[in-house]
């Protein structure tokens, strides 16, 4: 029986993966990259400020995997070393603008008008700037630096976050279960985070990759320009900024670390697009449920996903 349960629980899992090749590609890429920035923390081929002009635009050999760049620096060490770099500092924007987003956008929604108008505000506010312009008053500020650069993303990643949460906790809040628990006596910090909090995360979640691929590419654009990352550190922005002058002479150097980007990129949105797409089915599967509850003349508020216990 067990070993039956097993070959039908390993069918079904090949079968997915066969029918979302994207996920594939994207998990692949996601452990992939993350491998090599987790070892870049203990090893790299060479050490990323080894500099070596005899040895300069070398191509793909043993001693050097991805090759060297214009000062014979080795590729493969500055790689490794760049993408922990922008898997870093995404990571601590979203957990920044999460950390402070989503209590925002619950407290809107559980307290209503009055805190409502001032999240709303706020987010307005900061929506009122592109995220470079909020990026150069920062390092204008404080100088530039990858710290710095976090501070900038995870800033605009505040009012993404609020927002989200804010409406996705509003469509929650009718649900009969909620008006259960303030007839029970919670207070809104209770019902926020007993209630609402639970059946929001897997938009929380969806918004997090989305903000992590697009946080990837806000490093490495102001890196590029000179706002990120700075010397002897290194991330795949500087990379390209480095290699932009060499391209006429040395064109790998600069494809090598474009290339990379690219991938780092890709994965986040495959990853995505796939959740995504599992969402808007979720949603439209608990649509048709509370379709057919209504028709039997229930309350849709049985088709609810998921409940909290008091």
């Amino acid at each position: 029986m067990r070993w039956s349960i097993r070959a039908c629980g390993s069918a079904a899992r090949h079968e997915f993966f066969k029918r979302h090749p994207n996920l594939v590609i994207g998990l692949v890429a996601t452990m992939l990259f993350a491998l090599l920035g987790l070892i870049s923390l203990v090893w790299t081929p060479y050490p990323i400020a080894q500099i070596d002009i005899g040895r300069r635009f070398l191509g793909p050999m043993a001693a050097h995997w991805l090759g060297t760049d214009n000062l014979g620096r080795d590729m493969a060490s500055l790689v490794m070393s760049g993408t922990l770099t922008s898997f870093v500092v995404a990571a601590l924007a979203v957990a920044i603008g999460a950390g402070i987003g989503v209590p925002l956008g619950l407290a809107a929604a559980a307290w209503g008008r009055p805190v409502e108008w001032l999240v709303l505000r706020f987010s307005d506010f900061l929506f009122a700037f592109p995220a470079i312009i909020v990026a150069i008053l920062v390092t204008a500020l404080f100088g530039p630096g990858a710290i710095n650069a976090v501070l900038a993303i995870g800033l605009f990643n505040i009012p993404v976050f609020a927002r989200v949460a804010q409406g996705s906790a509003l469509s929650i809040a009718t649900l009969d279960f909620v008006a259960t628990g303030r007839l029970a006596g919670l207070g809104p910090a209770a019902i926020a985070y007993r209630h609402l909090l639970p059946n929001i995360m897997s938009l929380i979640i969806v918004q997090g990759t989305i903000q992590l691929s697009l946080g990837i590419l806000a490093e490495a654009g102001l890196s590029y320009v000179g706002l990120g990352t700075q010397p002897p550190a290194t991330s795949l922005g500087l990379m390209l900024r480095d290699a932009q002058s060499m391209f006429l002479i040395h064109p790998p150097a600069d494809a090598g670390a474009g290339a990379v980007h690219r991938a780092d990129r890709d994965w986040s949105q495959y990853c995505r697009g796939w959740i995504a797409r599992r969402h808007r089915s979720a949603a439209a599967a608990g649509e048709c449920q509370c379709r057919c509850l209504r028709s039997k003349g229930s309350s849709c508020a049985s088709a609810a996903p998921r409940r909290s216990a008091m």
